[in-house]
Order: C-alpha cells, then sequence, then structure tokens
C-alpha cells in the first residue's frame, strides 16, 4: 500500500534552518509529482511546495519562495523540503502528498516550531 512517512521537524530558532525528508513506498515514486503542504493551528491546509516526476518542474507558494527548496531523489524514494530563514509565520505541521492509482495520499505529517 501507499505509505508516505515524513521526517525532519523539531524545534528551531527564527532564522534557522531545518530538512525535511518524506519517504515513499508503495507505488512507482519515480512516475508522480510529489508535494509538501503546511497546516498552521486554526488554519487551512496549504500548499509549500510541489515538484514533478521528475523534478524538472517546480512550484513554490510565494511566502516561501527564496527560502524553501523541493528536491526529490528518485533512487531513495524520497522527497525533501529545504527550509531556510525559518520564521514563526513557518510554525505548522508538514505533509507531504501524492496522487496515485487516483487517489490523494498524505503522510502523517511533521511538527515545525520556529520559536525563540
Amino acid at each position: 500500500q501507499v505509505q508516505l512517512v515524513e521526517s525532519g521537524g523539531g524545534l528551531v530558532q527564527p532564522g534557522g534552518s531545518l530538512r525535511l525528508s518524506c519517504a515513499a513506498s508503495g507505488f512507482t515514486f519515480s512516475s508522480y509529482g510529489m508535494g509538501w503542504y503546511r497546516q498552521a493551528p486554526g488554519k487551512e491546509r496549504e500548499l509549500v511546495a510541489r515538484i514533478s516526476s521528475t523534478g524538472g518542474s517546480i512550484y513554490y507558494a510565494d511566502s516561501v519562495k527564496g527560502r524553501f527548496t523541493i528536491s526529490r531523489d528518485n533512487a531513495k524514494n524520497t522527497v525533501y523540503l529545504q527550509m531556510n530563514s525559518l520564521n514563526a509565520e513557518d510554525t505548522a505541521v508538514y505533509y507531504c502528498r501524492t496522487i496515485t492509482f487516483g487517489y490523494v495520499y498524505w503522510g502523517q505529517g511533521t511538527q515545525v516550531t520556529v520559536s525563540s
């Protein structure tokens, strides 16, 4: 079955960096686009970044453009989100997502807290 497992979240000071990973299994990873989403307390889940199956097409939300970098390693079935210059507004649960076999799949999420 399709599984997405995020890791790499934690507590970081403003201006700091984190790298999130999402390990995928149960489908042909290299054939599908992947996305990172986040949900802050009291807010709707929002798209942060997405990457095409080959990595040739990438999209970023305006709020993270220039600070976050999405990438993927198809040999390791893993998608990454490098987050730099973090601020309090980046505090959220971060999820990876894919659409395969006609369904939307989400990981369990990883908490990112930006605080001094």
